[in-house]
């Protein structure tokens, strides 16, 4: 790994077992419009659309959610998620650049709908990546931190948006975004 200016602190801080956050670097925000119009693809819309009705409860996502958590290596439920035909429309924007890491997309309370990559949660209907960015159903672009992610080994910010139809939020994209990648 290359270190630049921006990891050289973070590695100083983790070293002393301080959890540091940076900022996101301007690179990061260039890509909003990009991963804006990510949330309105026509196939991840409809992989939104398709869970929504479902009419999933928030008391079977966590009761799910508590399975995932325990579940060691990736089983069936998982495996369905990473394969769908959201996942593989991710995994198409995915591959569009480098810098582009574990994307995954959520319904309206904030369950995995699909992924490239397993999670560490089933549901992130708790946290800001998904609250943020789904705000009540009137969306908003929400940018994390960087952070160390230690299932791809890299620094990385989460940049989080709403699936909008009709003008309004039905779901959330997170899109994990390689800062060293992004930087070369």
């Amino acid at each position: 790994m290359k270190i630049t200016p921006l990891i050289a602190p973070l590695l100083l801080a983790l070293s002393f077992g301080i959890q540091a956050a940076e900022k996101a670097p301007d690179s990061v925000q260039k890509l909003v419009p990009t991963l804006k119009s990510w949330g309105q693809n026509s196939a991840l819309i409809a992989a939104v659309k398709g869970q929504n009705a479902q009419g999933i409860t928030l008391d079977q996502i966590k009761a799910q959610d508590k399975s995932w958590r325990a579940a060691t290596g990736v089983n069936g439920f998982m495996k369905g998620l990473l394969s769908n035909s959201g996942a593989k429309e991710l995994i198409k924007l995915e591959s569009s650049a480098p810098y582009y890491m574990e994307i995954f997309l959520m319904d309206n309370q904030g369950a995995n709908v699909s992924m490239t990559n397993k999670t560490s949660d089933y549901w992130q209907g708790d946290e800001a990546k998904f609250t943020k960015s789904f705000v009540g159903g009137s969306g908003a672009v929400h940018m994390g931190d960087v952070e160390f992610d230690e299932s791809v080994q890299a620094y990385l910010v989460q940049v989080s948006v709403p699936v909008i139809e009709n003008g309004k939020a039905i779901g959330a994209i997170t899109v994990g975004v390689n800062i060293d990648e992004l930087e070369k």
